[in-house]
């Protein structure tokens, strides 16, 4: 943790309409996963054609469980910007709000797990951007996300049995709690230079998001497709997502007909890249925020 664990908040971060910048971070993380859900296609996920392979799960049911976490994320922002430190008590302000978000979603999808993950991913990068004020660029925000995610929660349950966890544990994987513990790097490292550079060649806004999402399907372990499809399946959707780059992205036809093939494998396996979904929301999350700080990334 070193020194960045009991960083202190300088007075020149300080900032009067601060309530603003909260409200427009919870906003923006609620606007992300809306983009997510409504971003077509995505193989094995909720998008606008389908359920994917979540018979319990829709389009409808996905926006509406969003909607539910905005206060949840506005409290997160807010608590960053409240803290003078970064240290212990900000982990576990932030873990209490996020476990209060997480019923507030349970209640909202009646008892699905829509966005367990993303409420995980989001808080953190939500509270660190609120700690941060007005200078958020991607990777500060990431650094920032890491370092309180690392910091003791007394309060977290030991165990929540949830398949994510189950997974991570089985398969020896870092899951949810890896990436925000080394900083997100599969959205700092993967999904923003995959999405910039898909825009750069001039893919459509929505292409370009796909490819980002295909970029971190190739590379994540992904504890969601781990806990429906083992090894082979996790070893099986990462060479197709990475097949369907290797011939240009979703631009192309060539690469259309990779997804195909690739969505057919999924199918059959009931295979659903959730964790990867959660980094393209954070993707899409960090992107915008920092998009308004020139020079930074």
């Amino acid at each position: 943790m070193g020194a960045l664990a009991t960083l202190a908040r300088s007075d020149a971060r300080t900032h009067s309409n601060g309530e603003a910048i909260a409200e427009t971070i919870g906003e923006l993380a609620v606007a992300v996963l809306i983009d997510e859900a409504t971003l077509t296609p995505k193989p094995g996920l909720v998008d606008g054609r389908g359920n994917g392979a979540h018979p319990d799960m829709s389009l409808r049911l996905m926006i509406d469980s969003a909607h539910s976490l905005r206060d949840g994320f506005v409290a997160m922002a807010r608590a960053g910007q409240a803290a003078t430190r970064i240290d212990a008590s900000l982990r576990e302000r932030l873990g209490a709000l996020g476990r209060e978000t997480e019923a507030a979603m349970l209640q909202a999808s009646g008892g699905i797990n829509t966005h367990r993950g993303a409420i995980w991913a989001l808080g953190l990068l939500a509270g660190a951007a609120g700690w941060l004020g007005k200078s958020r660029g991607a990777n500060a925000i990431a650094q920032i996300a890491g370092v309180i995610a690392r910091l003791p929660d007394r309060h977290r349950p030991a165990h929540t049995g949830n398949k994510g966890e189950l997974a991570r544990h089985a398969f020896g994987v870092g899951g949810a709690r890896g990436q925000a513990e080394a900083c997100f790097p599969h959205v700092i490292g993967v999904g923003l230079p995959a999405l910039r550079a898909s825009r750069a060649r001039g893919d459509a806004e929505p292409t370009a998001r796909v490819n980002a999402l295909l970029a971190i399907m190739a590379q994540l372990d992904d504890t969601c497709v781990l806990a429906r499809a083992g090894r082979d399946g996790l070893a099986d959707v990462q060479a197709g997502a990475e097949a369907v780059l290797d011939a240009g992205g979703i631009g192309t036809l060539a690469g259309r007909r990779r997804l195909h093939e690739l969505e057919t494998s999924m199918r059959l396996r009931q295979a659903s890249p959730g964790g990867a979904a959660d980094l393209l929301a954070a993707t899409l999350f960090l992107d915008r925020l920092s998009a308004a700080q020139p020079g930074e990334s």
